[in-house]
């Protein structure tokens, strides 16, 4: 079998007069992500990692910030793209495993629901995705409060 990994992470600033989006989910807050479309942190490292483990590029070749076509862009569209890519390189998604660093607010309510988001836009069973979050015990910029992290890993295997 044909496999390919692929990792990446991303991280946005946390600032007032932004929604915070992680997963699909609007997870009530006084700070959002900072970014250039809806700033969905999950959504680009997984939708990356994707890219990465195709050797297509990075977020930015593809969905430049530059762009007017990007601005506010709902970033599940993004993933959605990347996996119309990735089906048309014949590839399909094995498993991914994704972690949040942010100090506050806790996401374990949120978990099953940003699992399911996943798992839909990626085709598979939700069995197949992985969410985790935690914090970054105060240090750095995740820890002060002032940015949100996630990272994804993500194995695709070449279609039968």
């Amino acid at each position: 079998m044909d496999y390919r990994i692929g990792f990446s992470k991303d991280i946005h600033r946390l600032v007032e007069n932004r929604k915070l989006i992680i997963g699909g989910v609007v997870i009530p807050f006084e700070k959002g992500e900072l970014a250039h479309s809806d700033g969905d942190v999950l959504y680009h490292a997984l939708a990356e990692s994707i890219l990465g483990a195709l050797a297509l590029g990075d977020l930015g070749k593809h969905f430049p910030d530059t762009s007017d076509e990007t601005l506010n862009m709902d970033s599940s569209l993004i993933v959605s793209k990347v996996v119309t890519m990735m089906e048309e390189k014949g590839y399909k998604v094995n498993n991914t495993d994704i972690f949040v660093s942010l100090e506050k607010p806790k996401l374990k309510d949120y978990i099953e629901t940003i699992r399911h988001n996943v798992a839909t836009l990626l085709k598979v069973d939700i069995e197949r995705v992985s969410v985790k979050a935690g914090t970054n015990e105060k240090m750095g910029p995740v820890g002060e409060g002032l940015a949100i992290e996630a990272s994804a890993i993500t194995l695709l295997v070449k279609n039968k």
